[in-house]
């Protein structure tokens, strides 16, 4: 088949979750059908001439990115509108022009648009049989869910309906719709009214079979860019509550953290280090004691723990942040919500090696039989066929 992928990000070098979850999905589509890409660029190197591209790539299109800015002109005016203002800001007259023209031009099978800045294109496609993959809804709910002052629950309120309200519309032109967790389909399910499929985030187990490194004792890690807020609140939170209490106990303990610090600070702190992007955070990884996952919002799942479970190194993390993984407290990993709790929870992995041996086998056990792109391939290419013959 003849499939057009939109992209709402660039998915080289798949160094964050939403570009591994893309390029895994490329891989997947591009073993079987013909698949033709058009992304945002969302950094100013992108290139659409890279030998990766051309193996799993028909063609490649690429247009510059424009990031939401709430103080933008159409973005305040578009209070006004019953549209989300993200998506008024964010349009791209040049992304629909060549998706109008791409369609026109290739008889495509179906298309697959990768989150809502490009499932919001669909009347440039009109008529294709179509997936809507990635719905995400979780972190403007929370948002919604969790303000504690009338202003704030006021702004968030009217975020989350007009959010919901748009995505109700949206789904209707879609024959399927993904999600990455069964918390992500419920939530979809109770507030929007819309059943999802769920494919959850994986990895590539084997991928991260010959990575070696020499072992750091004491040594945490945490993997995640700033530029998605969650990740930042995280380690703010785990800096200020949690470390302090770890220091206690382990005064050699030390913290690392990698990641595009994308201009939001920490408070200083004893033993932290921000490495800042990496280009393989693979052997950082397989060199830490315990690798933490302390985040308070956001919906999905977290490829940074599959990460870890794929490298044998073991985790802590909160509930929120193991959300979506079916992994077990005590058998898989540590899960931890108050400061207390979680700084325990990490010194006890790292004075007990024996249970850092136990969790992290069970881990990669866990990972490799259900967390593998090998597993969830299948099932993705029967509900691409069902899709693109629905409409025969």
């Amino acid at each position: 088949m003849r499939i057009l992928f939109l992209s709402a990000w660039f998915p080289f070098p798949p160094d964050n979750g939403s570009k591994l979850r893309i390029y895994h999905l490329l891989r997947a589509l591009a073993a079987r059908h013909q698949v033709t890409l058009l992304s945002f660029a969302d950094t100013p190197d992108a290139c659409a001439d890279l030998p990766e591209l051309r193996q799993l790539c028909q063609a490649v299109h690429l247009v510059p990115i424009s990031w939401y800015n709430p103080r933008r002109l159409r973005a305040r005016l578009g209070l006004f509108s019953l549209k989300p203002r993200s998506v008024i800001d964010t349009f791209s007259p040049q992304m629909a022009h060549l998706i109008t023209q791409v369609t026109q031009t290739t008889p495509f099978d179906l298309v697959i648009a990768s989150q809502t800045r490009m499932a919001s294109y669909r009347p440039y496609f009109p008529g294709l049989p179509a997936i809507f993959e990635e719905v995400e809804v979780g972190v403007l709910y929370e948002n919604f869910a969790a303000a504690a002052t009338v202003r704030r629950r006021f702004r968030h309120g009217l975020t989350w309906w007009k959010h919901r309200r748009y995505l109700v519309r949206l789904l209707r032109q879609y024959g399927v719709c993904t999600v990455a967790s069964v918390q992500e389909a419920a939530l979809l399910q109770q507030e929007v009214g819309v059943t999802a499929i769920v494919v959850p985030n994986c990895i590539d187990v084997a991928a991260y079979a010959g990575v070696t490194a020499v072992a750091q004792p004491d040594t945490l890690i945490y993997t995640g860019s700033f530029s998605f807020a969650p990740n930042h609140e995280a380690m703010h939170w785990f800096v200020t509550a949690v470390w302090p209490l770890v220091l206690a106990q382990r005064p050699q303990a030390r913290l690392l953290i990698t990641g595009n610090p994308a201009g939001r600070t920490l408070p200083s702190a004893t033993n932290v280090t921000h490495l800042g992007f990496v280009d393989d955070v693979r052997p950082y990884v397989a060199a830490a004691t315990v690798s933490i996952a302390p985040l308070q919002t956001g919906g999905g799942t977290r490829l940074k723990i599959l990460e870890a479970m794929a490298l044998r190194v073991p985790v802590v993390a909160t509930r929120k942040g193991a959300e979506g993984l079916n992994g077990r407290h005590e058998q898989h990993l540590l899960l931890a919500d108050t400061p207390a709790a979680f700084a325990a929870a990490v010194v006890r992995l790292l004075q007990d090696a024996a249970l850092r041996r136990y969790l992290a086998e069970n881990a990669y056990q866990l990972a490799q039989q259900q967390y593998d792109w090998t597993v969830v391939t299948p099932r993705l290419m029967q509900l691409v066929e069902e899709v693109a013959h629905a409409s025969h």
